[in-house]
């Protein structure tokens, strides 16, 4: 037996010790294969649970919904309104921890109706070496991060993904809409708006894996190898600037380092 597979069976048998569980769901990589593998073990004593609100894009939201519906999941949708947390929308450092503190407590609260006895949500080993304060609400709240148990990668969360036939096997990576401002830097309903339109813009291009940073009236798009390849097509730039400009943005920038996750962490040390 590889290393991947004794991980993925530590990862089963782990939640198997849970007996119960409300998977935070969000329909990305991590936490459809969580979800799966907990759903596969437990049965209808694993559900899911997905927030809405402003920095959730609906195509998010409907494909979390339908991986749900047709897995034979119950799926619960509950409105977590970032914005609505005091002090979220100046955008502090610690703005995942109030969001984090906010989201797992409501979804602590529909297990305990439901009597279902832990809360897991998909963070993986790779996230241990990142500035992560959602990590810190993670641990103050009791809930449950199978992956990280398990030792698991997002690569082998991918690989194991694909053996299951999971469709989200090589979809791109998604944080929240709120991690494309800079700490400081105000997060309002219409430039959440704003920034969801600019990265749905790129995908219905073809773009693959994509960050719309909001820098004022300057976009700054972060892409993958492909992104970049795509962009040496003059038309397709001019459509990017007319598009961004139709949004609100007056300047459009790609960013020469590329696609990276939390890279307005970069501003910390500073």
């Amino acid at each position: 037996m590889d290393l991947l597979e004794i991980k993925y069976e530590n990862l089963k048998e782990y939640l198997r010790s849970l007996k119960s569980v409300a998977a935070a769901f969000s329909g990305g990589v991590d936490s459809t294969f969580l979800l799966k593998v907990a759903h596969d073990v437990l049965g209808d004593k694993a559900i899911a649970v997905t927030a809405r609100s402003l920095s959730f894009p609906k195509r998010e939201l409907d494909e979390a919904t339908a991986f749900a519906f047709n897995n034979s999941i119950e799926h619960i949708i509950v409105d977590s309104e970032e914005l609505n947390i005091d002090g979220f929308s100046k955008n502090p450092t610690n703005r995942c921890y109030l969001c984090k503190s906010e989201l797992f407590s409501k979804i602590k609260a529909i297990a305990q109706t439901k009597g279902i006895e832990n809360v897991i949500e998909g963070s993986n080993s790779d996230d241990n070496g990142d500035y992560r304060p959602g990590l810190t609400a993670v641990a103050e709240l009791g809930i449950k991060s199978p992956l990280r148990e398990a030792g698991l990668t997002k690569a082998e969360i991918r690989r194991l993904s694909k053996r299951l036939g999971l469709p989200t096997w090589n979809k791109q990576s998604f944080a929240c809409l709120s991690s494309r401002f800079p700490y400081g830097e105000d997060i309002t309903p219409d430039r959440l708006r704003m920034i969801d339109q600019a990265e749905q813009y790129l995908l219905d291009l073809g773009f693959h894996q994509v960050r719309v940073r909001f820098h004022g009236n300057l976009a700054r798009i972060e892409t993958d190898e492909n992104g970049f390849t795509a962009m040496l097509d003059r038309n397709t730039r001019d459509k990017i600037d007319s598009r961004f400009k139709e949004i609100g943005f007056i300047y459009i920038a790609l960013d020469i380092k590329g696609y990276r996750t939390g890279s307005m962490n970069e501003t910390l040390n500073q």
